[in-house]
């Protein structure tokens, strides 16, 4: 994997300075990729200053990454925000620079990226020619793109596109939960390629235009130059960066082969027909009367025996009728649904995307996909519907009494007897649809045997809206 990653930025053709930066690089242990697009926000003073603080910080703070990725992510945000404040505050020129940035850590060995994003640079993935848009841009315009009420080319016409809500350096500190930072993780297969983006791309060329440019068969380099042609072909208004990074493992295709009794079964037949037209063709083929009479012979003589007995049974009483039960065959598990259960139970990280570019709706379900973690945040990227095989009736997700807190975000699920099942009120819900589901949840307490047990279900908050809402 030696030309796996590259990165460029561009002054573009209406700016006087870059206040974009980016990284693109591999950490000093060779296994993780860092990935990661900086862009100092437009028209404020220093905003080149506060994206060098941020580049640098995290340089610092991941280069021998160990543990866990994500509270490491977030954790260079911390610090390079803290060392924002403190330039604002130690310098007037600067009291108003801040930055926005998306930074991605690819793991080579494991095949998964994590990311953490701030503000309206952008993530995305291709897989198999689709490009997918990870990040949600934390904007007014972005909340309404994402949500579906403006289209793409709405958005990018929109006078307030570059309003942004969040950046490093808008406040002294942000919390770790994920109305501040946003962070994920994926599987990252061989051939898919990740796309690290600032906003003076995106607010220029659209998404088609872009998938055009990256699936043609061409190198890092060219691709990302091409990128950089076509936002300043469209205008260049402001500074343009790209960052991509490729799995450029060989993707693994199993030809059909037919099994090797089969292959061997052939040969002899062959043979066959090759003696069968010399024979014919030189001499009479010679026929046995013998065996035909023998035959004959035993058949007559095994009817005989089963006629006497038939003669001389007489049933000493009435054969009593047995029930028989019916037993039903328990379907293999198709191969959609091996996939998602261990990507659950291998998932190390709190949340766990699904594309719907690896995951073809509908997934059918014909045996309960279990989730066996303290705390995980599942979420669908596209559209995915879980919909129940003919004739099964059990649930679609089974919460142990493991879980403590699992959302379930921009799902869909059809057809089921019970949709989710858990315990203790550990599920949350954020944009899930049940289509023709007898019983969508299905929540189970566990309460002390042979106690005397007081209390209440708390009150449930599920709400209804004709429209998903994006956060």
């Amino acid at each position: 994997m030696a030309d796996n990653f590259f990165g460029i930025t561009d002054l573009g053709k209406q700016r006087q300075n870059n206040e974009d930066t980016f990284i693109a690089q591999q950490g000093s242990n060779n296994r993780y990729i860092i990935a990661c697009v900086i862009d100092g926000v437009g028209g404020y003073s220093g905003g080149e200053i506060a994206a060098a603080i941020a580049r640098e910080t995290i340089l610092q703070r991941l280069d021998k990454i160990s543990g866990e990725i994500i509270p490491a992510l977030v954790d260079a945000f911390h610090i390079a925000n803290d060392k924002i404040w403190q330039e604002k505050q130690t310098v007037k020129e600067h009291s108003n620079m801040a930055c926005v940035l998306t930074l991605a850590i690819v793991d080579i060995e494991t095949n998964q990226f994590y990311y953490a994003h701030l503000g309206d640079t952008r993530l995305y993935l291709l897989r198999d020619g689709s490009l997918v848009k990870i990040s949600h841009d934390q904007s007014f315009v972005g909340f309404l793109e994402d949500s579906g009420r403006l289209n793409e080319k709405e958005a990018m016409l929109h006078p307030k596109r570059n309003e942004i809500d969040k950046a490093l350096g808008f406040k002294s500190v942000f919390s770790n939960s994920s109305d501040d930072v946003e962070t994920g993780q994926s599987p990252f297969l061989p051939g898919d390629m990740l796309l690290l983006c600032s906003d003076g791309l995106t607010d220029v060329i659209d998404k088609a235009e872009i998938t055009e440019i990256m699936t043609d068969s061409a190198s890092l380099k060219t691709i990302g130059g091409r990128l950089i042609d076509a936002a300043n072909h469209g205008g260049g208004k402001d500074n343009i960066t790209v960052v991509l990074v490729k799995n450029d493992k060989a993707q693994k295709q199993h030809l059909a082969t037919k099994p090797a009794e089969n292959q061997q079964a052939q040969t002899p037949e062959i043979a066959a027909v090759e003696n069968t037209d010399k024979v014919t063709s030189h001499q009479p083929v010679k026929t046995n009367r013998t065996f035909p009479i023998l035959l004959m012979i035993l058949v007559i003589g095994l009817a005989a025996i089963c006629i006497a007995q038939y003669i001389s049974y007489k049933p000493k009483e009435t054969p009593v009728k047995k029930a028989v039960v019916v037993v039903p065959v328990k379907k293999k598990p198709n191969s959609q649904e091996i996939k998602l259960q261990h990507v659950i139970d291998q998932s190390k990280g709190k949340l766990l995307l699904l594309s719907d570019t690896a995951f073809k709706s509908p997934v059918i379900i014909s045996q309960s996909i279990i989730i066996n973690r303290d705390s995980l945040h599942i979420k669908a990227k596209g559209n995915i519907t879980f919909q129940a095989d003919s004739g099964y009736a059990m649930p679609a997700f089974v919460l142990t009494s493991k879980t403590k807190k699992i959302i379930l975000d921009s799902l869909s699920f059809q057809s089921f007897n019970v949709a989710v099942c858990g315990y203790n009120q550990a599920l949350e819900l954020k944009n899930v649809r049940f289509v023709n589901c007898k019983t969508p949840l299905q929540n189970i307490f566990n309460l002390a045997n042979n106690k005397y047990i007081s209390g209440s279900m708390a009150t449930f908050l599920f709400k209804t809206d004709s429209l998903p809402k994006i956060k």
